[in-house]
This record gives C-alpha cells, sequence and structure tokens, in this order.
C-alpha cells in the first residue's frame, strides 16, 4: 500500500496537491484544479480543509545517496 506523503519535488504551496496526485497516480495539474474548484464553490472552506490536511500530512521522505555513488562516474571502487 502506497503512504500519502506531501511532494518535495512536485509543489506550488505545500507539495499537498503533487503529494495526492503521485498517491492516485494522476496529474497534479487536475488535482490543483480541482482543490481550486472546490475552494471557490465551497466559500472557502476547502481552504481550512487544505491548510488542516497540509498540517497533518508529513513530508515525503528524502532518500539518501549511497556515499560510494559518484552521479557523473558510477560507483567508486577503492
Amino acid at each position: 500500500m502506497n503512504k500519502l506523503y506531501r511532494s518535495r519535488t512536485d509543489r506550488k504551496l505545500s507539495g499537498l496537491c503533487g503529494g495526492i496526485a503521485e498517491w492516485l497516480k494522476m496529474d497534479a495539474s487536475f488535482i490543483r484544479i480541482i482543490v481550486l474548484l472546490t475552494t471557490l464553490f465551497s466559500c472557502g472552506s476547502m481552504l481550512l480543509i487544505y491548510i488542516a490536511a497540509s498540517v497533518i500530512t508529513p513530508k515525503a521522505p528524502v532518500l539518501h545517496m549511497n556515499p560510494d555513488f559518484d552521479p557523473f562516474n558510477g560507483y567508486r571502487y577503492n
């Protein structure tokens, strides 16, 4: 099962829409449009839900690179 995280790379404000898009395997622009339209039609209450979800949802974990790997030359062998 895939966990929901706020995106570290696909972000405009907090990364929540980018994280939802990654979680649902959809385009982030589509999610952002849905959130914008929902905010407009709900008289702003979706904005409060977005802020609360941004606070509750954790950021995506940072992937650490192997220290023996050089991205330009490959692996270093000593």
